[in-house]
């Protein structure tokens, strides 16, 4: 990626804020957020913007939940170059794809990815966190670009496709988040007679407790593999059960 590069990252939640972090290190990042106050933006070196400019930047980050997508990609796509590289982060890839195939001009690149880490896992380094790349309209040497500075950043790269990363993200994710959930509506809290295995069962309410819910239903609602991994989780368990009943 050239240094002269503009980064617009449109939505400034949790992760919009990290991402614009890391970028405006080494570019000039313009954030639009309606709900975001001048003074947080400017106190990470990014600067915020109307959408307009935003979306005329030649790297057009789209930080928002994907329950919001559709509706950002309509509002971001009057205001494209014809050499923008359109970005998401969701944590769910078939549906976003589609949708930006569907609705972004033809001369717009695409390029879909899912960081694996968060405000919280890379609050205050980026190496050896996992980023998935999925290449749906980029040119390959463009791509080989942000595949170089991805890795110089610290970050270790996936390549894949949507179908593959959304089947693997279904258990790897979203069940962690499910029995995470599950865990933290039963009550579940360190004991003093505890056990190793204990322990690291109760790590994954650390996992799952600084995110929304909406986070939680979005990736269950738009992973076409979700529900599969969700009944065959409970059935395991109901197997147990009668087992153990």
């Amino acid at each position: 990626m050239d240094t002269d590069c503009t980064v617009g990252i449109v939505g400034f939640g949790r992760f919009g804020e990290l991402a614009a972090r890391y970028l405006a290190v080494d570019f000039p990042v313009r954030v639009y957020d309606p709900t975001a106050a001048i003074q947080d933006v400017a106190s990470i070196g990014a600067e915020l913007v109307p959408l307009e400019a935003a979306s005329r930047c030649k790297v057009v980050v789209l930080a928002v939940p994907i329950s919001c997508l559709q509706g950002v990609l309509d509002q971001v796509r009057p205001y494209l170059t014809p050499d923008s590289l359109v970005v998401d982060v969701c944590s769910v890839k078939e549906y976003p794809v589609r949708w930006m195939q569907e609705l972004l001009p033809p001369s717009v690149a695409i390029l879909a990815t899912h960081p694996m880490f968060g405000p919280d896992s890379a609050a205050e380094s980026l190496q050896g966190r996992k980023i998935v790349l999925c290449p749906v309209r980029i040119a390959p040497p463009r791509f080989k670009a942000i595949h170089r500075y991805l890795i110089a950043k610290g970050l270790v790269v996936i390549e894949t496709n949507p179908s593959e990363h959304d089947r693997q993200i279904a258990v790897s994710l979203a069940l962690t988040h499910f029995i995470g959930r599950s865990l933290a509506g039963m009550g579940a809290k360190p004991q003093e007679i505890d056990t190793e295995g204990y322990k690291r069962l109760l790590h994954i309410l650390d996992v799952v407790e600084n995110d929304t819910w909406q986070l939680f239903e979005d990736m269950h609602r738009f992973n076409p593999y979700a529900l599969e991994a969700r009944r065959s989780f409970m059935e395991a368990m109901q197997a147990i059960e009668r087992r153990v009943g």
